[in-house]
């Protein structure tokens, strides 16, 4: 419940930022002009968003003769969760990952990567999929869209702006004021904005981690998967993960190639350790 609480909050704040900006700059009329170009934007990325991440993850429908007992898992859990089953793909890659997509619970994709069944073992790769699928019960792609949708206008009203103070910032004495002020707010706003995003994004992640092992039963087993791929991570360089791979890592069950130390503020996915001690009641 403190993540969820968390999350709405940040939420809040993020919608909050974007009206004051919205009216500091072109008043009520700025604010819905650049809600309604964000919403259009990521509107057609929240309706096309499972097929476009399959494509960057050049995913194919699971095999299920060899990796059978996968889709009987996710079958079982989906049932327990009182969700509908979702389509199963496959990513032929040994950077070990799962990830789950779709607008909507009817619509839900989860996927997992050739590396991953291969590392961990099938009580660890089941609370994997629990994970999963708590991103589908808690609507994540819907709540990513947003706060990408809010993000998105703060990006767009901060250019509105810039372009605005420089354009017309008028030939007296405080045109240079104008502009610097101006700049400073396409800096700033947009680098709160995505702050915000990305703790928004680590929230549901902690979110999903509580879900799998409720749905589970406990933590053991996901704290142990969340280990042994914090472990892999030095091997995923020589594996030479794509630039698609890497575009598409903010979906995926840890994020293979996150930075560490104040890099953490923007990083998708909260750290390792965070995660295995909220698993084990540590925090």
């Amino acid at each position: 419940m403190k993540s969820f609480f968390k999350t709405t909050l940040l939420l809040g704040i993020l919608t909050g930022l974007f009206l004051g900006v919205g009216y500091m700059i072109g008043g009520r009329t700025g604010a819905i002009i650049a809600l309604i170009l964000a919403t259009a934007m990521n509107f057609g990325m929240f309706w096309f968003s499972g097929s476009i991440v399959l494509k960057m993850q050049r995913a194919v429908p699971l095999d299920i003769q060899k990796y059978g007992y996968i889709e009987s898992m996710v079958r079982e859990l989906a049932q327990a969760d009182e969700l509908p089953m979702p389509k199963l793909y496959f990513v032929d890659t040994l950077i070990p990952n799962a990830f789950a997509t779709g607008r909507s619970h009817k619509k839900a994709v989860v996927a997992v990567t050739k590396g991953i069944t291969e590392i961990l073992n099938e009580n660890e790769l089941r609370s994997v999929l629990a994970h999963e699928l708590g991103h589908v019960k808690n609507r994540d792609m819907l709540v990513s869209t947003i706060a990408a949708t809010f993000g998105g206008a703060i990006v767009i009203l901060a250019e509105m702006a810039f372009w605005g103070g420089a354009l017309f910032g008028g030939g007296n004495e405080d045109e240079g004021n104008n502009i610097i002020g101006s700049l400073a707010m396409m800096i700033l706003a947009p680098l709160a904005a995505m702050l915000i995003q990305m703790a928004v994004s680590r929230n549901r992640e902690y979110l999903a981690d509580q879900h799998g092992k409720s749905l589970i039963g406990h933590g053991n087993d996901l704290a142990s998967a969340l280990q042994k791929l914090e472990n892999f991570k030095p091997k995923v360089s020589k594996l030479k993960p794509t630039a698609r791979q890497d575009a598409s890592s903010h979906l995926m069950f840890m994020n293979m190639f996150s930075a560490r130390g104040l890099a953490g503020l923007f990083a998708t996915h909260p750290s390792t350790s965070d995660r295995i001690k909220r698993l084990e009641g540590k925090v």
